[in-house]
């Protein structure tokens, strides 16, 4: 599965530009179909090949995450990350509180 698109690299707003806001938009929803883990994109660096946004894993955090180390996992059923196709943008208070997965 190609985890990023022209599509969504255009519609990912840059690293830093939402900042400002109090409920950026989460365009782009990542997860590992064998585990827990989960990345929702809020921005995207298309030089460095970065997002922001928020990670659930171990803990829950905002922060950055590399599309190239996203590309490179492979989980113990030799599966890689995949994109969910049918997400939705959403409010990030929405992802945060759990009332979208």
């Amino acid at each position: 599965m190609k985890l990023m698109t022209k599509e969504l690299e255009q519609l990912l707003p840059a690293i830093g530009t939402t900042a400002e806001q109090s409920d950026p938009i989460v365009h782009v929803k990542f997860f590992d179909p064998c585990g827990s883990w989960t990345w929702y994109a809020t921005e995207f660096d298309p030089v460095q090949r970065e997002f922001f946004g928020f990670v659930r894993g171990f803990e829950e955090e905002l922060g950055y995450f590399s599309l190239d180390e996203l590309a490179s996992v492979r989980n113990r059923l030799g599966l890689g990350i995949e994109r969910d196709l049918h997400w939705r943008p959403t409010p990030l208070s929405k992802v945060k509180s759990g009332e979208v997965r």
